[in-house]
């Protein structure tokens, strides 16, 4: 960036020295050059309408790092011929804002001129700080580019986005990294000479992320080798690349992308997705316990009374894990998740649970009955506590059939056994006890 004496703002310049990194020089300089993004740049995409109508608007870019963003940001400002200022929510304040819109709407008056301001991690800003953006995009007086790595549902004001339109980046594919690494190898007049195996690791170790890509290229390009005639092959990029972390955020979309997807695999009884997702997880340093607790809820949750066994598993699986750490415990983790991946599934017991959670809401504060109450002094014996309740265990064959729900309540049923693994007999006890409750009350009347 370098300071404009005219309009006292920051506009976007590609300067071309020797300290200037490879990653800016490799920058696009034309939409044209902008790989990997076909889906909004191609014929029916929304920038594709943008560009052919000739009117940009507010928009919020969200993707991984190193998809373009911030490129294509900047080459969208230089297509409409609008003023840039460029800003990183990381290090900006209320006062830069403020002299932003000053500057902008101060060009809007005397030169007609538009401005486009890109905010670089736009979630960063604050809510009153996004609400400040408001009566600016408004009345026209900038138009907003911000990017972000986070969902947008939720890092970002609903008004905001009521006033931009979001923008999904896609992580860069093998092709698009493929014209990337060609790119990168003539900028630095240097034929990496790859065995083809070891040009897909390269590609694969990128995970998407052009700038990631591009920084393996450069450090590749410096090593000296003994004979450039002998291509390098896997084995040897491993040794120079040092395996790159997967992209995660442990407490951002990415985390609840992998975990929803965890959840999903196993209730699909399908143990080698999530083991795939599980290893994502792991590899890019998630809390074990975190999935050893995801875990447990499922095995009550999805599994359920189908498979008492599962729960059990589970939880020794995490006190196994707690015992021996990473990475020896993990065995256990992965042990109870293929487990719970073929076990009978039924949520009954979920389902009963919301379904007596409706009826407490609904009924109120209903008293039990007064056969099942304790009569702890004089005064409740008086008031006929517990007169006629009659002690199951002193039947025949422990029990009474006695309706335990609230008078004032007709018997409700939550818990529906299902006819599946452990569930079948479950079913099979509860239409014993429900017919023998049933014979008792019509005994009764």
């Amino acid at each position: 960036m370098k300071k404009d004496e005219k309009t006292e703002g920051f506009v976007y310049s590609r300067r071309n020295s020797r300290f200037t990194p490879l990653m800016q020089k490799m920058r696009p300089k034309r939409l044209e050059e902008l790989v990997g993004q076909e889906k909004i740049l191609g014929k029916n995409g929304i920038i594709a309408a943008m560009l052919s109508s000739g009117r940009l608007s507010s928009l919020i870019f969200w993707g991984r790092p190193g998809t373009g963003k911030t490129t294509l940001g900047l080459l969208l400002a230089q297509h409409f011929l609008l003023r840039l200022e460029y800003l990183s929510a990381v290090f900006a304040s209320v006062k830069d804002l403020r002299q932003i819109f000053e500057r902008a709407r101060r060009f809007q008056e005397e030169e007609d001129k538009g401005t486009c301001l890109f905010v670089d991690e736009i979630h960063r800003f604050n809510r009153a700080q996004q609400d400040g953006f408001l009566p600016y995009i408004e009345d026209g007086t900038i138009i907003l580019i911000g990017a972000t790595t986070e969902n947008p549902s939720f890092a970002l004001r609903g008004a905001l986005l009521s006033r931009a339109r979001v923008v999904v980046l896609e992580a860069l594919k093998k092709p698009a990294l493929g014209d990337i690494l060609k790119r990168t190898e003539k900028a630095l007049n240097k034929n990496l000479l790859l065995t083809a195996e070891a040009e897909d690791f390269l590609l694969e170790q990128a995970d998407g992320d052009a700038r990631r890509l591009i920084v393996s290229v450069e450090l590749l390009s410096l090593l000296n080798r003994e004979s450039e005639k002998k291509p390098l092959t896997k084995e040897n990029l491993k040794i120079f690349i040092e395996k790159q972390g997967l992209f995660y955020d442990s407490s951002g979309d990415e985390h609840f992308n992998l975990i929803s997807a965890v959840h999903k695999t196993l209730r699909g009884s399908d143990a080698d997705a999530a083991l795939y997702y599980i290893l994502r997880m792991l590899l890019s340093g998630e809390d074990p316990q975190y999935l050893a607790r995801r875990m447990l809820r499922f095995a009550y949750e999805d599994v359920g009374l189908a498979d008492p066994e599962a729960a059990k598993i589970t939880l020794t699986a995490w006190q196994t894990y707690e015992r021996l750490g990473s990475p020896e415990g993990e065995i256990a983790l992965i042990t109870a998740a293929i487990y719970l991946a073929y076990a009978p599934k039924s949520n009954s017991s979920y389902k009963a649970m919301k379904a007596a959670r409706e009826a407490a809401e609904k009924f109120g504060s209903l008293p039990p009955p007064k056969t099942i109450l304790n009569a702890a002094t004089s005064l409740m014996k008086n008031l006929e506590y517990g007169k006629g309740y009659v002690y199951d265990h002193d039947t025949e064959d422990g029990f009474s059939g006695q309706d335990y729900f609230p008078d004032a309540m007709k018997r409700q049923e939550f818990y529906k056994p299902i006819e599946r693994g452990f569930e079948r007999e479950m079913k099979k006890r509860k239409k014993y006890f429900d017919k023998r409750r049933s014979n008792q009350s019509v005994k009764d009347s």
